[in-house]
């Protein structure tokens, strides 16, 4: 069973991503990781460690509450 954070982490990721103008193969060059595991995150198969949800957020300057959807 998907939790409600899981599918607001991976819209949001998706829409910030895009708003960036980044490709998930740009985003995985900045993470230092692979296309396939941001493919992953925004289809919900995976999660990012803590380590990558701060990286995120870093790279698009949100909050980790904003970038996960926690209100």
């Amino acid at each position: 069973m998907q939790r409600t954070v899981n599918v607001e982490f991976r819209h949001n990721l998706k829409l910030l991503r895009a708003a960036k103008g980044m490709g998930q193969r740009e985003l995985a060059a900045a993470l230092d990781t692979t296309l396939k595991t941001v493919s992953h995150w925004e289809t919900g198969y995976s999660e990012p460690s803590i380590q990558q949800l701060i990286m995120l957020a870093d790279i698009f300057d949100v909050t980790l509450d904003d970038l996960v959807g926690r209100e």
